[in-house]
């Protein structure tokens, strides 16, 4: 039974102890909006001093923090200066909760923060953040699952499949960023349902990776080949379903080649999170019209209400084999801004975290 937690603001630099008392804190605060791609000179590494714990509450450490598309665009959206926004998974190193032991992981959205201070037993109060939970028993996988395949990535790929896109056997799913985290695991579950899967990623080696390792029927390099052409020669029966992970012109050109009453699943527009302009694209509502699609778009925090299923779901796939994953591990609390930038940049095969210590 995973079990929902809520973080208050409060975050340590070293070991927190009963008898230690107060100790200092480290922050990612950002200072300056974004221009193009994000620079180290945007943020600033604050120092604040953590309180002793309260009754009910816990410490945890940070052991991984993820760096996500979502970022860029959301940070752009607050009064400066602010804090960091994040998820990530943290060790529980002390404890005023009997429920809640030492040793144990959880998984929450604390912020680029070298450790936290939960009241487990507190609702959640911001409405939109995805629920903080215990960490399953994971066995001989890394906590840092619970950022990727068994966290927010992998509830998005399960609900914007089951609750979004719908496909059905038989069917033809496009994936636009499919070498990400989100889009490589969406073409592996479309595999499991029963679909053809392509998809488009940003390199040859991703696109080697999503058809070698990971089962997708085709995969393209969309900086070298004609869209058009790549979608005539892998899809003979037109696209049913196209989980879009990307936005502009590329999508425009999937949304034309799909089948009537064809479902479209919005999920984000990496293609344009870093440009200062935005893009200009084919006007896509005639094609909308005439093959009467359905497009949705959705954020993974609708589902909140059901995140342990799309957890306990991912989990049984990835114990069954059916499921696999590839991380790209950054070291150093330090480092947090070169993650983050490479991933923007399309650097990772599929998720991109960063190990604190």
């Amino acid at each position: 039974m995973l079990h929902k937690m809520v973080p208050t603001c409060n975050f340590a630099r070293r070991m927190y102890s009963a008898a230690a008392g107060k100790v200092k804190a480290q922050k990612y605060v950002l200072t300056k909006y974004f221009q193009g791609e994000p620079k180290k000179s945007d943020f600033k590494i604050v120092e604040e001093e953590l309180p002793e714990l309260k009754e009910g509450e816990v410490l945890a450490e940070t052991e991984y923090i993820s760096v996500d598309p979502y970022m860029r665009i959301y940070m752009n959206n607050r009064k400066l200066p602010t804090d960091m926004i994040g998820g990530q998974v943290a060790k529980i190193i002390s404890s005023r909760n009997q429920k809640y032991p030492v040793g144990k992981y959880v998984s929450g959205y604390f912020g680029w923060r070298t450790h936290a201070i939960l009241n487990p037993d507190a609702r959640i109060t911001q409405p939109g953040f995805v629920p903080v939970t215990v960490v399953p028993d994971l066995g001989a996988h890394s906590v840092s699952l619970s950022l990727g395949v068994l966290g927010m990535p992998g509830n998005t790929a399960y609900f914007g499949i089951r609750e979004i896109i719908k496909p059905k056997p038989g069917q033809t799913i496009v994936i636009s960023g499919a070498g990400g985290a989100v889009g490589s695991h969406v073409g592996q579950i479309g595999k499991i349902v029963g679909c053809r899967v392509v998809g488009f990623a940003g390199s040859d080696e991703k696109c080697e990776y999503l058809e070698k390792e990971l089962g997708f029927d085709r995969a393209f390099n969309y900086k070298t080949v004609d869209i058009r052409a790549a979608l005539k020669d892998s899809c003979p029966e037109k696209v049913d379903c196209y989980f879009d992970n990307v936005g502009g012109e590329i999508s425009a050109t999937i949304m034309d080649y799909m089948n009537k009453y064809g479902r479209v699943g919005v999920c984000g527009t990496i293609s344009s999170y870093s440009e200062e302009t935005l893009p200009k694209v084919t006007i896509m509502q005639p094609v909308i019209v005439s093959k009467e699609l359905t497009v949705e778009g959705f954020n993974v925090n609708r589902w909140t209400d059901r995140w342990n299923e799309g957890i306990q779901k991912n989990l049984n796939w990835l114990n069954e084999g059916k499921l696999k994953y590839h991380e790209k591990v950054y070291h150093g609390f330090d480092n947090m801004v070169d993650a983050f930038v490479g991933m923007l940049r399309g650097d990772n095969i599929g998720k991109a975290v960063v190990k604190v210590k």
